[in-house]
């Protein structure tokens, strides 16, 4: 039953997307370096190595239009065990009172980490964690556009986190200053394939934060909870995140961020290009994108694709294939000569 009832709010929580956009987004980038000393996760940035590095810039609102009321901003680093992130977040009210584990903890304010290691759009991770630390971990098979499975069973195992506030808990007769959240993520959760070493040294994975923050009200007893409007219905969250999405849904793994894990030390130097086939990856998923729209309201396909797309002054012509299965957008890279794919349920994949 309690299964049922994930997949029902996550089902609710998409109906109340926008429309999906088309407008090209250029994902966020970070460099994270390696540590070479085990960080203690205390939930503060007192290890040297955090020090080293700079903080993300601030979080946007998920469609890249609104600046956020309250400042967030993150820092990764990474050894051979663990992805680490500090979260910092501004936040006047620090409250929190789901304790349960894999709970809907973006129903209290929350934190929360999307990862896609292969960059194929299928079986991604997410978690989400509250102020007192309560954890949501989440292995989706598809985005939600999509018929998908969602692990709610799937654990971290090993992660570990904690949480620093500055200032008072579920205390609403003061003003804190916000709460920082410290986390180590085994690479050996993330399974992109078996048999595998799975940190990915000297290139980049797709990932993504969101920090969900809601509109609260006191209760007779004192106590917080969400905000609801003159008819009782609780009011729309806020979704801020570290790269946008362009719509109100975090489930489109391919608007993602770009994190790559340089060899180099904290506190050396690195650079960060995203490649160029992202960079047509990114056209061909528009072109995905307005053939499920055209589909939805026509029962039909497109019968071609009519315009050329251009990437750094170069022309690239990507082809609408049918299949009895089903049907492809492609292209050919004139940068690394591999054949970039979407499949119908948009899965992507290079040959």
């Amino acid at each position: 039953m309690k299964f049922n009832l994930v997949i029902m709010f996550f089902i609710c929580a998409l109906i109340i997307t926008s429309a999906q956009s088309n407008e090209t987004i250029i994902p966020q980038t970070y460099i994270a370096y390696h540590t070479p000393y085990s960080l203690t996760i205390d939930g503060s940035d007192a290890d040297l190595s955090w020090n080293k590095v700079n903080w993300s810039n601030n979080f946007i609102d998920i469609q890249g239009i609104k600046k956020p009321t309250y400042k967030t901003q993150v820092k990764m680093l990474w050894d051979n065990t663990y992805f680490y992130i500090l979260a910092k977040m501004e936040e006047p009210h620090v409250w929190a009172t789901i304790k349960d584990h894999d709970s809907i903890i973006f129903h209290n304010n929350d934190f929360e980490v999307f990862v896609d290691p292969d960059g194929d759009t299928f079986n991604y991770y997410e978690i989400e964690v509250n102020a007192i630390n309560t954890v949501w971990d989440l292995f989706i098979t598809k985005p939600y556009r999509q018929t998908n499975v969602v692990l709610n069973d799937w654990t971290a195992t090993q992660m570990k986190s904690a949480i620093t506030i500055d200032g008072t808990l579920n205390n609403p007769n003061d003003t804190d200053k916000g709460w920082m959240l410290e986390m180590a993520i085994p690479w050996n959760v993330y399974k992109k394939a078996y048999f595998e070493k799975n940190i990915p040294v000297n290139n980049f994975w797709r990932v993504n934060f969101s920090r969900v923050n809601w509109d609260y009200q006191i209760t007779a007893d004192g106590k917080y909870e969400r905000k609801k409007d003159n008819t009782g219905k609780i009011m729309q969250e806020y979704n801020w995140v570290w790269s946008p999405q362009g719509v109100i849904n975090m489930h489109e793994p391919e608007k993602w961020g770009y994190v790559y894990f340089s060899s180099k030390q904290a506190g050396e130097k690195d650079t960060f290009e995203i490649p160029k086939d992202e960079k047509i990856k990114w056209e061909l998923f528009k072109l995905y994108r307005t053939q499920k729209a055209h589909y939805k309201t026509h029962n039909k396909l497109l019968k071609t694709i009519q315009k050329p797309i251009i990437i750094e002054r170069k022309t690239i012509k990507p082809k609408l294939d049918k299949h009895h299965f089903g049907w492809t957008i492609s292209a050919k890279s004139p940068f690394s000569s591999k054949v970039l794919i979407i499949k119908e349920d948009g899965e992507y994949m290079s040959k």
